[in-house]
C-alpha cells in the first residue's frame, strides 16, 4: 500500500511536467544503473538546507555540475545517465550533512557542510577538509577564467573567499585562500572596522580588479570596494528583500545576478549601479519589478548572455544580458514547477528543467529532462518578439585573452551585417574603465552576396594612464597590473537575437609573459682570443680572492677564497670589458624571439657571488637626488638578508621625488641604480676577471613584469697591484730622480782632464 500511495503521489507531483508538451519536450534519463547495484549509499548523504534548489554548473568544463535540493548529485556527463545521491566519507565527521554553498574552484568542487569548507577533488575522487578556518562559514566565493591556458587567466580560479553571511561586517570573520580552498588564512578587508550593517558576501571581482564587500543595512545593500579610485566611495545603494544570493555570470563581463525569492536585480559593473529587473507579459505591459508581478524564485539559471527563472507556481521567464537589456519576458503561463525542479542552460538558447525521480528498484535516481529550444518559443506570435535586425556579429577576438603591458597598445576589429535597411548601433564597453581606455572607428567595408552593408569596427585599445585623457583620480594605480573585459555588442539588438552572441575579450592590463631582457654582447672575451670557449665549457672553475668578495654581500673581506664553477650553458661567453673604462651594460627588450628596443628604464646590478671590486661613477648628490637613495644594503635589511632577495619595481622608490621618511642625508654614498635619467656607470678596481651580474629592472613604469637576467663580463687590463706602499713608492720615486739629476752633474766632471 505504501508502494502504490508513493508511486500516486509522484505521478501527481511530475503531471505538470508531463502535460507541458507546448513549452519543451521531456526525455526521463535512465541509464548507468547496472553499474549501481549498491543498495545501501556509501557516506553520509548531503542535502541542500535551502528550501529552493540550485544548479551549479562548472563555466570551462560544462560537462560537470552540481545539483543542490533534498538530495545532492555530482555529475561529469550532464546528468546524462543515471546517478546515485551525492554522499560526502563518514571518516570526514561532517556532522549534519547539510550544505549551504558551493563552488567550483578550478579542478576542485567546494562545500560549506555544516559551517566547515570541505575540498572534493573530483579527478582524484578525494576529499579533504580546508585548513585555516577558525569560525563558522555559510558561504564560499570564487570566479573561474576559461579564455585562455594562460597561467593568469587559470590563477584567477584559485583566489576564494569563506564567510559567514548576516554577520555583523565591521567584525565579521572572513578567510582568503589561494589554493582553491585547501588552505585559508583570515583576511582583513580594507576599512571594514567602521562599516555599518551586515555581510551579505564578499567577492574578487575580477573584471574590475577589485574586492567587493556587499554590505547590508536594513532595507539598503551596497558595494564597498578595496582599491583606488572604487574605494574612495561605495557603490550606489539599493532596496532589496529577503535573504541576497549573488551570481557571478561566466565571462568575466562584471555582469551579477543579485536575488531573493521576491527580489531580482542585476548590475553590468560589478554592483557599482544595480538595477532592478522588469518583467514583461507583452509589448506594452510590464512590471517594474518581479515583486509587483507577485512572481517568487524558486530556481535560477545564467550563462555569459543569458538568464532564465523558475517561478514557484507561475511559469519560466527569460531574458537577454546584453548591454542595455534589463527585463525578463514570460515564456509560458503553464505551471511547469516542481519541488525538486531546477533550471539550467546546455547550450545556447537550450534551457532545461531538471528534475530528479527515485526509483524504487535501485538507489541511483532517474532524471526528468524538460528541453526547451527558447529561439523556437519566441517565434510564438502571442509573445509580439520583433525579429533579430542583424544578420551576423563575428570577429576573431571572441573568448580570446590578450595583454597590454605598460605603453602598449592593442586593436581588436569587428564586423556587423544588418538586415537589409537597419543600420547598426554598435556598442563597445570596458568592464574597467578605470585601467584601460579604448577609442572605436566604424566604416562601411564592403556588401554581402545579398546586398546588405558589412560594417568594419575597429577597437584601439591603451592603458587608461597614457591615453593622454586620463585624470589621475579616476584612473587605477599605474603601478598595478589589472584586467578588463571589452565587449562588443549591438545597442539595438532584440531579445530573438539569440544565436546573435556579444563579442567579448579579457585583456589583462599587465605583464607580457612573452618579453625578456639580454645584455648585448658584441665584443666577447672568447672572439678577443682571451678565453677559450671549449675550455670554458668543460667544468671551468675560477678563483675568487678572499679580500675581493663577501658571502654576506656587506663588502666586507671573506676569510677564505671562493672557487666558483662558471655555468657556460647559461651565460656563454663572457663580455670584454676594460677596467679603466667607465662603463655599462647595453640592455635589449625581446619579445617572441624578436628585437624590440634598447631599454633606457632604471635598473640595477648586483654580483652574484658577492664581489664587490666595483663603484658606481656618481654619488646620491651628483645624481641630484632628493632624497637618500635606495642600496642593495638597505634591500637586502628588509629582506631578513636570507636569499633570494630583490630589488625590482614593486619595491623600487626613486631618489628623485621628495621623501620625508628617507631625506638626503650622506649625498657622498654611491648612486647604485642605471639608466633612466643619469648616465651613472661602473667603475670597476684594479683587478682582471670574471664577474656574474643580476640585472633587474627597477623602473615601476616600464612594464609590469619582473625583468631580470644574469650575464657574465671579463675584466681586463689591469696591470697587476704593486706590493710596495703608495707613500714608501713615492719617496723611492723623488730619490730616484734626484739622484739621476746627480749623477747627470757628477759623471762629466768626473771625465774633466787635469
Amino acid at each position: 500500500m505504501l508502494v502504490v500511495m508513493l508511486v500516486a503521489a509522484m505521478t501527481v507531483r511530475l503531471w505538470p511536467l508531463v502535460r507541458a508538451d507546448s513549452l519543451c519536450r521531456n526525455h526521463t534519463v535512465r541509464t548507468g544503473k547496472v553499474f549501481n547495484v549498491h543498495k545501501a549509499v556509501p557516506g553520509d548523504l548531503l542535502y541542500f538546507s535551502s528550501r529552493t534548489t540550485r544548479l551549479i554548473k562548472h563555466p570551462c568544463r560544462r560537462n560537470l555540475a552540481v545539483y543542490l535540493g533534498a538530495r545532492v548529485f555530482f555529475t561529469t556527463d550532464n546528468f546524462g545517465s543515471s546517478l546515485l545521491p551525492f554522499t560526502v566519507p563518514t571518516s570526514m565527521q561532517v556532522g549534519v550533512p547539510a550544505v549551504t554553498s558551493a563552488h567550483f574552484a578550478g579542478p576542485v568542487l567546494l562545500f560549506v557542510i555544516n559551517q566547515k569548507v570541505y575540498v572534493y577533488d573530483y579527478r582524484a575522487n578525494s576529499w579533504n577538509a580546508a585548513v585555516g578556518v577558525k569560525h563558522p562559514i555559510s558561504h564560499v566565493s570564487g570566479d573561474n577564467c576559461c579564455y585562455s591556458q594562460n597561467s593568469f587567466c587559470l590563477d584567477i580560479g584559485d583566489s576564494i573567499f569563506a564567510y559567514l553571511y548576516g554577520e555583523v561586517v565591521s567584525r565579521a570573520n572572513i578567510y582568503y585562500s589561494n589554493t582553491y580552498g585547501y588552505t585559508f588564512q583570515k583576511f582583513a578587508f580594507y576599512h571594514q572596522v567602521p562599516l555599518l550593517g551586515y555581510l551579505g558576501g564578499i567577492f574578487f571581482f575580477h573584471s574590475l580588479s577589485q574586492i567587493g564587500l556587499l554590505v547590508l543595512d536594513g532595507t539598503k545593500a551596497k558595494f564597498v570596494y578595496s582599491d583606488h579610485p572604487l574605494n574612495r566611495s561605495f557603490g550606489l545603494p539599493f532596496e532589496y528583500k529577503g535573504t541576497l544570493e549573488v551570481l557571478i555570470t561566466p565571462g568575466q563581463k562584471g555582469i551579477l545576478i543579485i536575488w531573493s525569492d521576491d527580489s531580482l536585480l542585476i548590475s553590468r559593473n560589478a554592483g557599482q549601479l544595480v538595477n532592478t529587473v522588469v518583467m514583461n507579459l507583452r509589448r506594452y505591459l510590464f512590471y517594474s519589478s518581479i515583486s509587483n508581478a507577485n512572481l517568487t524564485i524558486h530556481s535560477i539559471a545564467a550563462n555569459e548572455n543569458e538568464l532564465a527563472v523558475l517561478g514557484l507556481h507561475n511559469g519560466v521567464y527569460y531574458g537577454s544580458l546584453a548591454t542595455l537589456s534589463s527585463s525578463i519576458i514570460k515564456l509560458s503561463s503553464e505551471n511547469v514547477w516542481s519541488r525538486e525542479a531546477a533550471l539550467m542552460f546546455t547550450h545556447v538558447g537550450k534551457l532545461e528543467i531538471l528534475s530528479p525521480l527515485p526509483d524504487l528498484d535501485f538507489p541511483a535516481f532517474d532524471f526528468l529532462r524538460c528541453h526547451m529550444n527558447i529561439q523556437t518559443i519566441l517565434m510564438n506570435p502571442d509573445l509580439q518578439i520583433k525579429a533579430c535586425q542583424v544578420q551576423r556579429l563575428h570577429g576573431f577576438f571572441g573568448n580570446r585573452m590578450y595583454t597590454i603591458d605598460m605603453n602598449s597598445e592593442l586593436t581588436l576589429t569587428g564586423f556587423i551585417i544588418p538586415q537589409l535597411g537597419n543600420p547598426p548601433i554598435p556598442l563597445v564597453t570596458v568592464s574597467n574603465p578605470h585601467s584601460l581606455g579604448l577609442q572605436a572607428t566604424i566604416k562601411e567595408q564592403g556588401y554581402t552576396s545579398d546586398g546588405n552593408t558589412k560594417y568594419q569596427l575597429n577597437i584601439h585599445l591603451k592603458q587608461q594612464h597614457h591615453s593622454g585623457r586620463a585624470d589621475p583620480n579616476f584612473t587605477s594605480s599605474i603601478k598595478r597590473p589589472t584586467i578588463s573585459t571589452v565587449t562588443l555588442d549591438i545597442a539595438n539588438r532584440e531579445i530573438s537575437c539569440i544565436d546573435l552572441k556579444p563579442l567579448t575579450a579579457l585583456v589583462s592590463v599587465g605583464c607580457d609573459l612573452e618579453k625578456r631582457i639580454i645584455v648585448q654582447n658584441d665584443v666577447s672575451a672568447c672572439s678577443k682570443g682571451i678565453l677559450d670557449p671549449v675550455i670554458l665549457q668543460d667544468n671551468y672553475n675560477y678563483i675568487i680572492e678572499k679580500e675581493a668578495y663577501d658571502p654576506n654581500f656587506l663588502g666586507q673581506k671573506a676569510t677564505k677564497d671562493l672557487k666558483v664553477l662558471y655555468k657556460y650553458d647559461k651565460l656563454g661567453c663572457p663580455r670584454l670589458v676594460y677596467y679603466d673604462t667607465p662603463w655599462k651594460p647595453v640592455v635589449e627588450l625581446w619579445r617572441s624571439g624578436e628585437f624590440q628596443e634598447v631599454v633606457n628604464a632604471q635598473y640595477v646590478l648586483l654580483e652574484v657571488n658577492g664581489l664587490f671590486t666595483y663603484t658606481y661613477s656618481l654619488t646620491a648628490g651628483t645624481a641630484l637626488c632628493k632624497s637618500q637613495p635606495q642600496n642593495w644594503t638597505t634591500i637586502m635589511a628588509d629582506a631578513g638578508y636570507h636569499r633570494p632577495f630583490s630589488w625590482d619595481r614593486e619595491n623600487y622608490v626613486s631618489c628623485h621625488e621628495p621623501n620625508n621618511g628617507s631625506p638626503l642625508r650622506w649625498p657622498d654614498v654611491p648612486y647604485q641604480i642605471l639608466g633612466g635619467p643619469t648616465n651613472n656607470k661602473v667603475i670597476f678596481d684594479q683587478r682582471n676577471g670574471i664577474y656574474v651580474f643580476l640585472l633587474s629592472i627597477v623602473d615601476p613604469y616600464y612594464s609590469y613584469c619582473h625583468l631580470e637576467t644574469t650575464f657574465s663580463i671579463y675584466v681586463h687590463g689591469a696591470f697587476p697591484p704593486t706590493v710596495i706602499p703608495t707613500e714608501l713608492s713615492i719617496v723611492l720615486l723623488t730619490l730616484s730622480m734626484l739622484l739621476a739629476l746627480w749623477l747627470v752633474h757628477a759623471i762629466p766632471k768626473c771625465r774633466t782632464p787635469r
